[in-house]
């Protein structure tokens, strides 16, 4: 992302306090451990003198196999885990407790910039604060089925309304329990006020929590976006690349934009691009299928119809019933 300098030293200095915090627990965890366990010190003193010794030897070309020195480190290590355990330890009680073990509270994996710094770079540059208030009150526990009828049933799918949210409920949870191990797709249709952009938002929440970078855009701040930077002299590599590259992007109320042809093309882009680098992405839309083929290119919805999980959603509008409800209650 195209950041200041200021803006990226604000981030580096988060980094800091995370390796200093780290580094302060693991101090207090080792003067604990080798008060009760002198002996995890002398370990922890063997380890650093072998594998000093390795290094010099190698260097001076003693020996070229560090065989042997994994071999006694093993050792060396076991007899630490037995000790820790007698004593009552966590097996990781003598590890650096970071943040993000991927990174190490680094913010790199090597040159490359860790999910964690990106979703930072997210947080301070697309003003995600706002948001983040948002899905603190926007989650899956507080998803309610009393707003769906269960007597009321959709013809084509021969599910009542609640069975429907109920699926697009299960759907959206197993989204979450499995974005780990494979990429996946959502795309949430149905009438204004189904509970689209809730459920979107209790993803977001729930993997913004397990530090994976998520960009969530209104269809139109998104094209509004990408206009500005495509039509301007601004560098709009930095902005297309975050969104193509984010591990999860959010397109809520597409079909709210003026649609045009920059619209349709730059929509086909995001859709493709993320298909091809298997980025997961969720799109939520008022629009019927037919209506989304009318509005866009065949292609795009080709795409879309072919990797996406559709997910419909209907009944009556929630906003509608929650005014209702608080007008009723007021009188």
């Amino acid at each position: 992302m195209a950041l200041q300098n200021y803006q990226y030293d604000m981030i580096m200095r988060q980094f800091n306090r995370k390796q200093t915090r780290a580094n302060r627990i693991l101090a207090e965890h080792q003067a604990n451990a080798f008060a009760r366990c002198p002996r995890l010190r002398q370990i922890d003193e063997e380890i650093a003198a072998l594998s000093s010794d390795c290094l010099r030897r190698m260097l001076n070309g003693e020996i070229r196999d560090t065989k042997g020195l994994r071999s006694s480190i093993e050792k060396l290590s076991l007899e630490r885990l037995h000790i820790l355990s007698d004593a009552g330890f966590p097996p990781n009680y003598l590890e650096p407790a970071y943040s993000c073990e991927r990174c190490q509270d680094t913010g790199y994996i090597g040159n490359e910039k860790c999910s964690c710094f990106k979703q930072a770079e997210i947080s301070l540059l697309y003003a995600q604060s706002n948001l983040q208030e948002l899905l603190s009150r926007e989650t899956f526990s507080r998803f309610s089925l009393s707003y769906y009828s269960d007597t009321k049933v959709h013809e084509a799918s021969g599910q009542t309304e609640r069975q429907m949210a109920m699926k697009a409920y299960d759907i959206s949870r197993r989204f979450v329990e499995d974005f780990k191990e494979k990429s996946d797709n959502l795309f949430f249709y149905g009438d204004t006020g189904m509970g689209k952009t809730f459920l979107s938002h209790c993803i977001a929440h729930e993997l913004l929590e397990k530090s994976y970078c998520v960009l969530y855009f209104s269809a139109y701040d998104l094209f509004e976006k990408l206009a500005r930077y495509a039509f301007s002299k601004e560098e709009s590599g930095g902005t297309m690349e975050d969104i193509l590259s984010c591990e999860l992007l959010i397109i809520d109320d597409l079909g709210t934009e003026l649609t045009n042809s920059f619209v349709a093309s730059s929509l086909f882009t995001c859709v493709n691009d993320r298909l091809i680098r298997q980025k997961s992405t969720i799109i939520s839309t008022n629009l019927d299928l037919e209506s989304l083929s009318q509005t866009y290119s065949e292609r795009t919805v080709s795409r879309i119809m072919g990797n996406y999980h559709m997910v419909k959603l209907t009944g009556k509008d929630i906003r509608l019933q929650k005014l209702f409800a608080q007008r009723h209650t007021a009188s």
